[in-house]
């Protein structure tokens, strides 16, 4: 059984059908990537299984627990948190605090608890806080813990993204074009990180991403969307190879020969 299930899954906004019956499965253990040209409904397919949007027909199981109709919140408590296209940090929040947000959604103390500052109130945020530093030291950021976020560099303030996503504890976490706007070094260490984390912290990674050399640096299978329809699917090599794929992207740049180096 796969982790994540996608069943014919539809979505349209007026007249725009942004997602077309599109299917697929994402294993344990794998990273995956979900590429297409701009405006092939990438993100929107996040935000159908995140609960930010409910799709219009289809099916999403995941761990053969169905999602539709989920609100986001509930869907980040049954196991998968994201990042998003355009960052969405607390910049007037340090970036501890940035972290330990997302760690809220793991926290079992209720009002009472708070109120009275119980004992279990201040062992759960003690608890939280180691979390958060040992998240802060994995995506690089150690000793920035008491910067505001918005004095991180642009980098920076992405790691800072994924290190709040992973602070929830998913078991699949959804990135959002997670290099973009970074050079070759940062892309780089970006791939490294990404790779430590399935088996450690999370199950499986699906990302969206234009970065064609981290797409095929990392990915153990690679879904095409054009047209809100998925084109193709399969091992990176495979996909590169696709006609359907080389025609989608003629206009995006030279994908082939980037990909290749």
């Amino acid at each position: 059984m796969a982790l994540l299930e996608l069943r014919g899954i539809s979505k349209r906004f007026g007249g725009l059908q942004a997602l077309a019956h599109v299917s697929m499965d994402l294993d344990d253990g794998t990273i995956a990537s979900l590429i297409g040209p701009n405006g092939a409904g990438k993100t929107t397919l996040f935000n159908t299984l995140t609960g930010l949007y409910r799709p219009d027909a289809g099916e999403i199981r995941f761990q053969d627990r169905s999602l539709v109709g989920m609100r986001p919140e509930k869907i980040t408590k049954a196991g998968i948190s994201r990042t998003f296209q355009n960052i969405r940090l607390f910049s007037h929040m340090t970036v501890l605090d940035n972290v330990l947000v997302g760690r809220h959604a793991r926290l079992k103390t209720g009002l009472a608890d708070i109120l009275s500052s119980s004992k279990r109130f201040h062992t759960q945020e003690n608890d939280a806080r180691c979390k958060a530093l040992e998240l802060i030291d994995l995506t690089g950021l150690r000793g920035r813990e008491n910067e505001w976020a918005q004095q991180l560099s642009y980098g920076e303030q992405r790691r800072l993204e994924i290190a709040r996503a992973l602070a929830a504890e998913p078991q699949l976490l959804l990135l959002d074009e997670p290099t973009a706007g970074m050079n070759a070094s940062e892309a780089q260490a970006l791939m490294t990180l990404f790779q430590s984390l399935v088996g450690r912290y999370v199950k499986a990674i699906l990302l969206i991403e234009h970065n064609m050399r981290v797409v095929m640096g990392i990915s153990h299978c690679v879904h095409v969307l054009d047209y809100g329809e998925k084109i193709a699917e399969g091992h990176p090599d495979q996909v590169r190879q696709d006609p359907r794929v080389i025609e989608a992207y003629l206009g995006q740049g030279s994908w082939v020969t980037n990909a290749q180096g």
